[in-house]
Formats: C-alpha cells, sequence, structure tokens
C-alpha cells in the first residue's frame, strides 16, 4: 500500500513528485525552515527534441533533467515537474551560495543527454530562482511567481537569474505572462 501510495505521488515518468505532492511538501518545507529558495526550471527548445529525435528523446531528456535535478536539491527538497518541460523545487539554500549554486544547476542542465541508441541530445534549460531572504515572504505563489518571472527576463540566457521585489508585482493570467512593461510573453513555449 506505502508503494502506490508513493507512486501516485511521483510523475510516472520522471520521478519527481507531481504538482500537488510538490505543493503540499514546498508548503511544508517554507513553514519550518529559513534560507529556502524557489527555482523554476523550465526546457529551452524543448519542442524541437521531440520534432527532431522522436518523443520517445523527448522523454528521455526530461527524464534526464528530473534526475539532475534531484541530484542538485538534495533529499530535504521538493522537487515537482508541474506539467510538460516545467519543474519546480523547493530547496534551502545559504544567500550567500545561492548564486554559486544555481550557476552549478545551470551548467548541470547543459550537459548533453545520451540516448539509448547512443545520439547525444544537447540541452538547455532557464532557471529562474527566488529566495525567502531577498523576498520577504513564504508564500510558496508569491515565490513561484517571481521565479518565473525572472526565468522568462532570463530566458535562453545560459544562466539563472534571481528574482527581486518587481518581480513579485508582474501578473500572471492564464497562459498570459507579462514581462517588463510594454512585452508580454505567451505560454510556455520554447
Amino acid at each position: 500500500m506505502h508503494r502506490q501510495l508513493t507512486a501516485t505521488r511521483r510523475d510516472p515518468l520522471t520521478g519527481p513528485l507531481r504538482r500537488d505532492s510538490y505543493t503540499a511538501r514546498a508548503r511544508q518545507l517554507l513553514a519550518r525552515r529559513d534560507d529556502l529558495a524557489v527555482v523554476m526550471v523550465d526546457q529551452d527548445h524543448f519542442k524541437a527534441v521531440n520534432d527532431d529525435f522522436g518523443h520517445p528523446a523527448g522523454d528521455a531528456v526530461l527524464a534526464a533533467t528530473a534526475a539532475r535535478l534531484t541530484a542538485w536539491a538534495g533529499p530535504r527538497a521538493s522537487v515537482g515537474r508541474l506539467g510538460g518541460d516545467e519543474f519546480a523545487i523547493v530547496v534551502q539554500v545559504p544567500a550567500a551560495s545561492l548564486e554559486q549554486r544555481l550557476a552549478q544547476l545551470v551548467r548541470m542542465l547543459h550537459t548533453p543527454v545520451v540516448l539509448e541508441d547512443g545520439r547525444t541530445v544537447d540541452v538547455a534549460a532557464s532557471v529562474g530562482a527566488a529566495s525567502t531572504g531577498a523576498l520577504g515572504t513564504r508564500d510558496l505563489t508569491v515565490l513561484q511567481r517571481a521565479a518565473d518571472a525572472a526565468l522568462y527576463d532570463g530566458k535562453h540566457s545560459g544562466r539563472a537569474h534571481l528574482a527581486t521585489a518587481a518581480h513579485t508585482t508582474l501578473p500572471s493570467i492564464t497562459g498570459r505572462r507579462a514581462g517588463r512593461p510594454g512585452t508580454a510573453v505567451w505560454g510556455r513555449a520554447a
């Protein structure tokens, strides 16, 4: 029974927690710990991987991404697949080492994935992070929105972007995310 319960909490393709389980665990962490960061990760050019290599290759890239995120975050973090090629992490990281840890994560996410048939797929991901200390909140919704806005500020830049207080005020409206004044980012296509 424990195995069945665990299976329903995890994404069957990639292994991290499903959205509901991730959210519950993330809120527990935010209520109990200090020096936390919410990290949003969005695979870059993922549609091209599926188009050029096929869906099994896309699945392998997602599984590799999830494994890298889980290894980077460690066992006390909450790692979740929010859907498609989008992942989120709540992890304890001292503010003084956050930028260094995020740079390490970006390097990991830019390491090519070797498929079972030996082909190599170049991969990349955009990363945005919001820390509880910098934003002065433990509200998961606010932190995720800020991390997501930071992610889109740095989309395809090859480096992680840290959220500032300004990122908490950017609106997010079902599928449409407002970016800097005068710009808008639609959907999650990379």
